[in-house]
């Protein structure tokens, strides 16, 4: 698939309603920018394949409970799917057809596989976006079942949650019952963006921070950060006039960000840039 068809069918899903947002396809379109050869239906397929080998495991008096663990077994004991800590900002580690290849991956893609292949399964399994992590939530009717997929699939409480956020973040962050909400298939796929943005940014590697900065302006045009993250690319890549009306559209919009001052030093270089070249 070309740089440039993926990023139409990118462009006209996210311009649709949340509930028409497809999860995997739009996490494959994310990563056929970075692989051109990448066909969508292919890993499509191996989900379906995944789905069908994971409900052969199920038993004909099997509650919906009991299917969510014995898919959680079946992808993380039998297939060995895990938790890339060796290398976690490896980008590859955000591609959803390099984790299904691997089978390693972080916390919010393979998320993404579990989910998938629940869904196939007429499991409601849901993602939830803990600050600094990423696990699944089973609705069921003896109560909640909380899943982390980066560590096996193991199951956690809300007591777990809390304390996994208050270690990443020295106590830095109050905990609150939000933390514990499903999210939606945009932001599930804005955050997987996020995590791009910040691989990145921190490799400079402007074109592909560009790029994803970009995507995720079209799932989410209201979040101003974009823009400005945008313009930062823009800088790195020598486009100048764009990286300037990103930015100083950024301070349009959010005139009270706590960056304004960075934001406007970068803004007044650039125009002496401008006025340089002239």
């Amino acid at each position: 698939m070309k740089k440039e068809e993926a990023r139409r069918e990118f462009a006209e899903m996210a311009s649709g309603a949340d509930d028409h947002i497809e999860l995997d396809r739009g996490a494959l379109l994310i990563a056929a920018e970075e692989y051109p050869s990448l066909s969508p239906e292919v890993y499509l397929a191996r989900l379906d394949e995944l789905a069908r080998q994971t409900s052969s495991r199920f038993s004909s008096g099997d509650d919906p409970a009991t299917q969510i663990l014995k898919t959680r077994d079946y992808l993380f004991s039998e297939l060995g799917f895990s938790g890339n800590t060796q290398d976690y900002f490896d980008a590859r580690n955000s591609f959803l057809n390099d984790v299904i290849d691997r089978r390693e991956g972080i916390p919010i893609s393979l998320s993404v596989v579990f989910i998938e292949i629940a869904k196939r399964l007429d499991l409601p399994l849901l993602g939830v976006g803990l600050p600094g992590h990423f696990i699944v939530r089973f609705n069921g009717p003896q109560g909640v079942l909380f899943l982390d997929p980066f560590r096996a699939g193991r199951e956690i409480t809300e007591t777990d949650c809390r304390e996994m956020v208050s270690g990443m973040y020295g106590g830095a962050v109050a905990f609150h019952p939000s933390f514990l909400r499903a999210v939606n298939q945009r932001q599930i796929l804005s955050r997987m963006l996020q995590n791009l943005k910040g691989i990145y940014s921190n490799s400079r590697e402007y074109a592909k921070l560009f790029d994803v900065a970009e995507r995720a302006i079209l799932l989410r045009p209201g979040d101003a950060a974009h823009c400005r993250d945008r313009g930062l690319a823009a800088i790195g890549l020598g486009k100048l006039a764009d990286a300037l009306a990103d930015l100083e559209e950024y301070l349009e919009r959010v005139p009270n960000a706590q960056d304004r001052s960075e934001i406007k030093e970068r803004i007044g270089e650039l125009r002496q840039r401008q006025a340089a070249l002239n």
